[in-house]
């Protein structure tokens, strides 16, 4: 069964959802594609424990410290590409981003005519249903700009900003 959770961080109200193995989603208020498809107001609220580990980790992040996502069990439920692209998306260390374009190169299988994915990329990283802990903040424009965040621009601003502090 399916819970969800209130989480208060210092840049809005977060809600967490998963059942007792699971972390399915993580989003801001207001942010878009929040709750990724699913009722949220039928879920009822309560505390599992992937609730609390997600819990655990948002509280030592947004204590400026650089928890692991390695024991959180995370369970995205999205399109075999989107697993791809979030897949790349947990390797990008704090502190650092990555763009678009990078992205769709490192989705390349055929490397004798590759395509430019940067837009089927940007809609895997719009889509991403665990924010923040799959870090699809770290995602700029080629040409380093901070382009469109699901949760808001002022948010990932944020974000990165508190990587900065955190990996110095």
């Amino acid at each position: 069964m399916l819970y969800r959770k209130e989480y208060n961080s210092t840049i809005g109200k977060i809600t967490l959802l998963g059942d007792e193995s699971y972390l399915y989603g993580v989003w801001f208020e207001g942010q878009q594609h929040f709750g990724a498809g699913y009722k949220m107001d039928e879920i009822k609220t309560g505390e599992t424990k992937s609730l609390q580990q997600g819990t655990n980790w948002l509280d030592q992040y947004f204590a400026g410290e650089q928890p692991s996502t390695n024991d959180l069990p995370l369970k995205p439920e999205v399109t075999l590409f989107r697993r791809r692209v979030l897949a790349i998306l947990q390797t990008i260390p704090y502190g650092q981003q990555i763009s678009y374009k990078t992205i769709s190169d490192l989705l390349q299988t055929d490397k004798t005519s590759p395509h430019n994915l940067s837009r089927a990329v940007g809609g895997a990283v719009g889509h991403n249903p665990i924010s923040i802990i799959i870090p699809c903040h770290r995602v700029i424009g080629s040409n380093g700009a901070l382009t469109g965040y699901a949760g808001g621009i002022e948010r990932k601003e944020f974000l990165l900003q508190l990587e900065r502090k955190i990996k110095s």
